[in-house]
């Protein structure tokens, strides 16, 4: 086919355009020079063009500069103040707070008017109408600034708004210079251009320091008057207004006159502006400041020591939250976080006055010990003594510095200002490490520790030298309860509870007897009480044991030997059980990873307080796994949970179920392995409670409750322990130096240690039901005599005599002892079967003691 010629083509219609008169520039141009260039012919019109011009260059690179770095308006939209982390105890209410600012953040519906009224009466009459700047008084302040500059008289007044002193708080810049004004006038511009008025005042009346370490005027309520600010008074609101220009030139102690005088001239101003009446002014001005003490504020008081300790180290290092708020949004003195810890706070009072009371008893008696601290007493010595990082302990305990000495008597004085008198008499005892008396060792500037004996007079105390700790633990969930790691956390926070080393000495030999229970032996075998030895080769020779008496009982059963805790007996069991095994169990509960070395069978290996008494809790929960926890949530400022100790919300689907289906509240699955045999845990329980019952505990049977437990020395004596417990609550606590030394020959678990707990235990169980321990549905409950491990008919344990020989002994399935009396045997009545057995003593009583090869030979080794 040809192609189409070019004529054949029609070009495309396009559509038509409107016509659009353009303007005529050039003639507008022309027009606008024949206005301006007659202006600009003339001199003094050019010259203020050009100076206009540089005017606004300056002014925009001023403002380019000095505005770099300054918040944005996002940031100041989503600006939130440094809150303090607080604490809940077991039961939800505070405990502790951690703070740098002391703050508590409210809305601004919640601030009262007469609040507001005061403050914008004292700091900005016209905050509500000007944008940010009052010019009037920014040009008073640049003028007072510049003659003051100039003839260098003192700091110039401020003349700041309320929206300045926001910005300078959120700038954190305190420096007396031009440059921070500008800064602080070009934010003060964004923030009334980002938030409302209302915001604004939010975050001043959240966020300004009013003295005492209180932000904010709600903190600042509670640190002079301990009340919300919902319940301040006229005048207690107007005092509390004064404060934001310099809180310690209005101290209600120091400058009272200076404080009543500001106060009632922000009445005035308050009446000047309409917010009160004049009667009411009057009758405020009239009104005293009734401020309270500093340091009488709180409004729970502020406990835990050590165990709030360790929650504040957990939170920083193990949740790395971090301390500031620059390490995160969650950091422990800014990010406002809700804690709630398994602190009790009946028991961790208990416990610490019970630690400390045993320590100051070990000590007492053994001489004075210097501080070793001292300040200057020329000028603010009171500042000084505040600040020295010494504890007390006991609340009725006082630091004090000697101020001057005369005679027999010294002139003492308090962080708070006052004063008092110890006399010679009341410091008598000897210097420890020689020197003469006490007394003879003060001097001025001396920080010392005193109780309060009458009115003004004191006596000397001091600081007991050994250490301790001490954990209560909950057996069901392995919530720690109570925490005390020494005398006091002021001074020593290193914490003896869960930092301190130390050989348990025979609190450990429950491990060795629940592996050898766990492996074919009763609480009924028979182990020989006499010389052991082990070959330890050609260098080292013969390693023998020895009972800590020195003597030997001969063969007795596994319960005896656990009840008076004798060290051959234990290395025995060992030894057969093997000590592979025995590590192994120690590894499996958390106490330690020990070679296997006999020795560890009495306690030669390194643990903690909380080690042992967390494997103790173990044997109470019938073997099965407990994790030691201080802390259960912790909420964000929102309230929102972020942190969880147990996953139970994970493995429940329906933990957060929206509404109820009727049917019963899931329960939590059982997340924890068993670790334990069930029924040799109950075993072992079982045995100790014959400890308190008999054995070297026996100072707590009184309590009257059931409850187990184990005394624990260790060679030199270097430490004593205790732990225990009943069927919820388990307890450990140890004694000793902290640079490991002899105790003295006498110191032993059972003095020492148990009365510690027991003084705890009078507390913490006081109104506790008496809950005995309960027994695996295998076990079998057999009477036995308790010596021979033999098993007993016709006649039943008796509940008054603890030393009964005939007791309930707890057995597993076809482990129990044979038939062992014939038939008339068991006719007999329960006088005569007690009468055998004391005959029985008496023979073998009688009999003389075998060497060990002969012995062992005899009897064939360990039953």
């Amino acid at each position: 086919m040809d192609a189409p010629s070019l004529k054949s083509l029609k070009a495309p219609k396009l559509p038509k355009l409107p016509e659009v008169l353009l303007p005529d520039l050039v003639s507008f141009n022309r027009r606008v020079h024949d206005w301006v260039d007659p202006w600009f012919e003339r001199k003094w019109v050019r010259r203020g063009a050009w100076t206009a011009l540089g005017g606004f260059l300056f002014f925009a690179t001023v403002w380019i500069w000095f505005a770099s770095g300054l918040p944005s308006s996002e940031k100041l939209l989503a600006y939130q103040p440094p809150l303090p982390t607080n604490v809940r105890g077991y039961d939800g209410n505070p405990v502790q707070t951690f703070a740098r600012e002391r703050r508590v953040e409210l809305a601004y519906d919640e601030y009262p008017p007469i609040v507001v009224h005061a403050f914008i009466s004292a700091e900005d009459k016209t905050f509500f109408t000007h944008g940010g700047i009052d010019y009037p008084g920014l040009i008073g302040a640049v003028f007072d600034y510049s003659v003051k500059k100039a003839t260098g008289g003192p700091r110039a007044k401020g003349g700041s708004t309320i929206t300045q002193q926001v910005a300078k708080y959120l700038l954190q810049d305190n420096e007396y210079a031009v440059s921070r004004k500008i800064r602080e006038a070009i934010l003060a511009f964004r923030l009334e251009s980002t938030l409302s008025k209302e915001q604004i005042l939010e975050l001043y009346l959240n966020s300004i320091f009013l003295g005492r370490n209180a932000y904010g005027v709600q903190a600042a309520s509670r640190a002079y008057f301990d009340k919300d600010v919902a319940e301040l008074t006229l005048p207690e609101a107007a005092y509390l207004a004064v404060l934001p220009k310099a809180p310690s030139n209005y101290d209600p102690l120091r400058q009272t006159q200076r404080a009543l005088d500001r106060r009632n001239y922000v009445l005035r101003e308050m009446e000047k502006n309409g917010y009160i009446s004049a009667e009411q002014r009057a009758s405020a001005a009239a009104a005293p400041l009734g401020t309270i003490r500093y340091g009488s504020n709180e409004k729970f008081r502020q406990m835990g020591g050590y165990f709030m300790e360790e929650v504040r180290r957990y939170l920083i290092k193990d949740l790395k939250y971090g301390e500031k708020a620059e390490e995160g949004p969650n950091s422990v003195y800014a990010g406002g976080l809700w804690v709630r810890s398994s602190m009790v706070p009946a028991m961790q009072d208990a416990a610490a006055e019970a630690l400390r009371e045993g320590l100051a008893k070990f000590d007492g008696g053994r001489g004075w010990t210097d501080t070793k601290l001292s300040i200057d007493i020329n000028g603010d010595w009171r500042g000084k003594l505040a600040l020295a990082a010494l504890g007390t302990g006991f609340p009725d305990w006082r630091k004090a510095v000697v101020l001057s000495k005369s005679g027999g008597q010294a002139n003492i004085g308090f962080s708070n200002g006052s004063t008092g008198v110890l006399d010679a008499s009341a410091a008598q005892q000897p210097k420890r490490g020689g020197g003469g008396s006490a007394f003879s060792n003060l001097r001025p500037g001396m920080i010392i520790i005193v109780k309060q004996m009458g009115p003004d007079n004191y006596a000397l105390r001091s600081i007991p030298e050994v250490g301790g700790g001490f954990i209560a633990e909950e057996v069901r969930t392995g919530r720690i309860l109570a925490m005390q790691g020494g005398f006091d956390v002021v001074g020593s926070s290193y914490n003896r509870a869960t930092q301190a080393r130390r050989q348990p000495g025979s609190a450990f030999k429950p491990i060795v007897y629940v592996t050898a229970l766990e492996n074919g032996m009763t609480p009924a075998s028979i182990i020989v009480d006499a010389p052991f030895c082990v070959w330890q080769g050609a260098g080292l020779g013969n390693k023998c044991f020895r009972n800590f008496d020195g003597k030997y009982a001969g063969p007795k059963t596994m319960r005896w030997g656990v009840e008076q805790s004798r060290n051959l007996m234990t290395v025995r069991a060992a030894s057969q059980t093997g000590m592979p095994k025995v590590t192994a169990t120690a590894a499996k509960l958390g106490v330690g990873k020990y070679d296997n070395y006999l020795s560890m069978a009495l306690g030669a290996g390194d643990t903690t307080v909380l080690k042992l008494t967390n494997a103790y809790a173990v044997l109470a929960n019938q073997g099965r796994e407990v994790r030691p926890t201080i802390i259960d949530y912790v909420q964000d400022r929102n309230g929102k949970v972020i942190y969880r100790t147990d996953n139970r919300c994970e493995v429940m689907e329906d933990c957060n179920a929206r509404e109820w289906d009727g049917r019963a509240m899931p329960r939590p699955p059982v997340r924890m392995k068993q670790l334990l045999d069930p029924q040799a845990a109950y075993q072992m329980v079982h045995i100790m409670e014959g400890v308190v019952e008999r054995g070297t505990a026996t100072t707590l049977r009184d309590l009257n409750r059931p409850m187990f437990g184990k005394t624990g020395t260790t060679s030199g004596p270097t430490n004593v322990w205790f732990v225990g417990g009943t069927p919820e609550v388990v307890g450990g606590v140890y004694v000793g130096y902290d640079q490991p030394r002899p105790m003295g020959h006498g110191a032993q678990g059972g003095r020492i240690a148990a009365p510690i707990f027991k003084q705890f235990a009078l507390v913490a169980f006081k109104d506790a039901p008496k809950i005995p321990f309960v027994a695996p549905s295998e076990i079998r409950m057999v009477r036995i005599d308790r010596v021979t491990g033999k098993r007993v008919f016709g006649t039943f344990p008796t509940v008054e005599d603890p030393k009964s020989s005939v007791i309930w002994e707890a057995f597993q399935p076809a482990t129990e002892p044979r038939r062992s009396f014939r038939r008339e045997d068991r006719e007999r009545s329960t006088g005569e079967i007690a009468d055998a057995n004391r005959k029985s003593k008496v023979r073998r009583a009688a009999q003389p003691k075998p060497n060990s090869e002969d012995f062992l030979q005899r009897q064939g080794g360990i039953y």
